[in-house]
């Protein structure tokens, strides 16, 4: 078969299998089911050794379709609530570096990295983000690409069902997500708003410019009472798919296969942090009266697209779990330069100490 006309069957092939695993996992009663039977499903195909070849644009697909989702939770009165919260998001933002550094040394002492390693593994920031940096300062980009998935797969796995287990009113997590009044002018309007955010947002070279942007265009129409409505909830299935396929298609063997060694630390320090960052959730909502569950998703180290729509399972705190996420995102991914090249500045300090 010629290799043009094979991509397309591919793709098919593969997106065929998601939408099965999908299925199966939404028929157990999974929540988000079509992102994690789809990312469960890439996985498995590359754990056998198999391509998953899909174009990049459909990950960028995805993030616009959720973005805007979420984007429609922004009204008037949650923009006022959410800026009385400012100090809280701030605070949050900061402690989760402060976090990210007592893991880096819990990571030190199990795996025997170096601290720049460590660092950059355990501070919440993307694999691409991180690996430019672990490539900038002379360390392995491998095993900190692997720490920085993990965490976000573990988030993906762990947080979701723990959260809608612990609220226990939610019987149908499908049926949450489904429940939606739509038009199909309004949909249309809302994606054009997400759309015209994600292009400006890619051309100012922000972080995350396809969730950031389009959060950032949809929620200007929301704001300012546009006639936007939802998408029928099909669209944001193919928008779990996507990211759950991209999520998925990370783990292959050769990348297992550097960090062999690394796995177990790696796994221990995803889930400290995880735990840390849910203490501090559980510390800000008895401080600032929000619901526990909520605060949880909302300092979740990571993973803003499927937080988000967790929050909309539940039906509570939607604006704010998405709100306090870009704050982190927006204090930490622009100063991980200037954080990390501190942390070499004070480790070769130290270095030359213990040595003089």
């Amino acid at each position: 078969m010629h290799p043009a006309l094979g991509r397309p069957a591919h793709a098919v092939l593969i997106y065929g299998g998601a939408l099965i695993s999908g299925l199966a996992a939404s028929r157990i009663g999974f929540p988000l089911p079509w992102m994690l039977g789809a990312m469960l499903f890439a996985a498995g195909v590359r754990l056998a050794d198999r391509p998953v070849a899909i174009p990049v644009q459909t990950r960028q697909a995805g993030q616009v379709l959720v973005a805007c989702s979420v984007g429609l939770s922004f009204t008037p009165e949650a923009v006022a609530t959410m800026g009385a919260l400012l100090w809280a998001m701030l605070a949050a933002a900061i402690l989760t570096v402060a976090i990210g550094f007592v893991v880096a040394a819990a990571l030190m002492r199990l795996a025997r990295v170096d601290v720049i390693t460590a660092v950059l593994s355990s501070v919440p920031m993307g694999p691409v983000e991180s690996a430019v940096l672990a490539q900038a300062h002379g360390v392995a980009p491998g095993p900190v690409v692997f720490a920085q998935t993990l965490r976000i797969t573990a988030l993906v796995i762990v947080i979701p069902p723990s959260i809608v287990a612990l609220d226990g009113t939610v019987r149908d997590p499908v049926a949450m997500l489904a429940r939606t009044d739509w038009s199909l002018a309004g949909a249309a309007f809302l994606v054009l708003a997400g759309m015209g955010g994600a292009l400006v947002a890619h051309r100012l070279r922000l972080a995350n410019p396809f969730f950031v942007g389009a959060l950032a265009g949809a929620a200007l129409a929301a704001a300012f009472s546009l006639p936007i409505t939802a998408f029928p909830y099909p669209v944001l299935v193919v928008a779990q798919m996507f990211l759950g396929v991209w999520l998925g298609a990370v783990f292959d063997r050769d990348l297992l296969r550097r960090a062999r060694g690394f796995i177990p630390a790696a796994l221990v320090s995803s889930l400290l942090l995880t735990i840390l960052c849910a203490g501090m959730g559980l510390g800000l909502a008895w401080l600032t009266g929000q619901p526990g569950t909520v605060m949880i998703l909302a300092t979740a180290p990571g993973s803003v697209t499927e937080m988000a729509l967790t929050a909309k399972i539940l039906q509570e705190g939607l604006a704010l779990v998405t709100a306090f996420h870009l704050v982190r995102i927006f204090v930490i991914i622009p100063n991980a330069g200037r954080i990390i090249g501190l942390t070499a500045r004070l480790a070769g300090w130290i270095s030359d100490r213990r040595r003089g």
